[in-house]
């Protein structure tokens, strides 16, 4: 950590933390994406208080998060990235909650994970609500066949729903959806909203806002 970074960190996290608070009652909870970032930024984060951090990729999270586990015993981690099976076991090694089932063989890697590991974590699915054949999520008219394998056959503790709206569409009705799609099926969270978005997504009602480069700066 350096002087120079810790003071910037902490005002733009305040800042947030401000406009999150103004856009919603209660505000959602922020996630720091913390991908790509160096040990420097990530300390810096840490100084400022911030506990609850994003990461892409298991072999990066490792790298990131598996020294430092012992120093903040408060910290929650939560993948936000795709997930392979074949590193599910490592996934629920490290991870708090798992943002990105999305098929039900993950589900089942991740029943099967959880109950070797002796751990229960809570899960969301996530949703392509724009159906982007390149991109990762269960299609919106699909999501209720993957709750009930996941919540009946494999027992998994699925608290809500996450998205990551088409770049080149207004975010707002994809976020109005996921909300819609969370209320039919019981379901309290909504993870949702980037730097870009997440006063909007705020207001939509997020629970949680995953902020990566409005908090840290560019990379």
């Amino acid at each position: 950590m350096t002087d120079t970074v810790s003071p910037s960190l902490a005002k733009q996290r305040h800042d947030i933390l401000a406009a999150l608070a103004k856009a919603a009652t209660p505000p959602p909870r922020l996630i720091a994406v913390s991908k790509t970032q160096p040990d420097e930024k990530i300390e810096a984060m840490l100084a400022t208080g911030q506990r609850l951090f994003g990461e892409n990729r298991v072999q990066e999270a490792e790298a990131h998060w598996a020294t430092r586990r012992a120093a903040y015993p408060d910290l929650e981690l939560h993948l936000i990235g795709p997930l392979q099976t074949n590193k599910a076991a490592d996934a629920v090694a490290l991870f708090d909650v798992i943002e990105t089932l999305d098929r039900e063989k993950l589900a089942r890697a991740l029943a099967k994970a959880m109950a070797a590991a002796g751990r229960r974590l809570p899960v969301f699915v996530q949703v392509n609500t724009g159906e982007e054949p390149q991109k990762a999520g269960v299609h919106p008219d699909g999501l209720a066949a993957l709750l009930e394998v996941a919540v009946r056959d494999c027992g998994l503790d699925v608290q809500g729903l996450m998205c990551i709206p088409p770049v080149d569409e207004p975010a707002g009705p994809h976020f109005a959806l996921l909300a819609k799609l969370a209320r039919a099926h019981g379901l309290a969270g909504l993870s949702m909203g980037m730097s870009g978005d997440y006063e909007l997504a705020a207001r939509f009602g997020a629970t949680h806002v995953r902020v990566g480069s409005a908090l840290f700066g560019a990379r």
